[in-house]
């Protein structure tokens, strides 16, 4: 009788373990809600353009933001991930289409591109992302969503630099909700990418008409 008792735990425990790493599997197997940001829809105007050629290098990011998943910060020293979401690309290559796209919408340079095989620009966009995520209220209430990074352009003749810059932006949230945090995401992106736009032109020389 112990016997056959022992055997029934036994089964019943593996049946919990295979339960819960079905479970695992499916969790695993999930496909995950992806969102992407926007370029600013009002671009930046300019009086006039130049026949000059920028090329914008992918982002620099430390591992835990060189990712596709939605980072939050609880605390000043937890790093998280969103559940169920992501972007659709890794975080630092969203940026550098984002960025393409904004400087593209102005009309005010010959080309915008990345480093075409074996060519070089007249001018190198060079970025460092340091901060893009999602800060939750200690009081559990809202979210802040922070970008920071630091960028250089760099006159590629000569190599030098031209000009350096760190450009931070933040967007209050009032939800907690995950459509909500990456709404906070674009307004903050896009703010960025407008003081990006209008820094680096002047920098080249074109006068900036808004």
């Amino acid at each position: 009788m112990t016997l056959i008792r022992t055997a029934l735990t036994v089964l019943a425990i593996l049946g919990l373990a295979g339960c819960s790493a079905l479970s695992s599997l499916t969790d695993a197997t999930t496909p995950l809600e992806a969102f992407e940001l926007r370029a600013p829809a009002d671009p930046i105007r300019v009086g006039g353009s130049v026949r000059r050629d920028l090329v914008i290098e992918t982002p620099t990011a430390g591992g835990a933001l060189d990712t596709d998943r939605i980072m939050i910060r609880p605390g000043p020293f937890q790093a998280q991930y969103l559940p169920g979401a992501r972007w659709t690309d890794t975080a630092p290559v969203m940026l550098q289409n984002l960025m393409l796209r904004a400087f593209e919408d102005t009309n005010a340079l010959r080309y915008v591109g990345r480093r075409p095989l074996g060519g070089t620009g007249d001018y190198v966009l060079i970025s460092d992302l340091t901060d893009f995520q999602a800060e939750l209220d200690p009081t559990g209430q809202g979210v802040t969503t922070r970008l920071r990074m630091t960028v250089r352009l760099v006159r590629e003749s000569d190599a030098s630099v031209i000009g350096s810059r760190t450009i931070q932006t933040t967007a209050q949230v009032a939800s907690t909700d995950t459509l909500a945090i990456v709404q906070g995401f674009d307004q903050a992106t896009g703010m960025a990418l407008q003081d990006l736009t209008a820094w680096t032109l002047r920098l080249i020389g074109l006068r900036i008409a808004n």
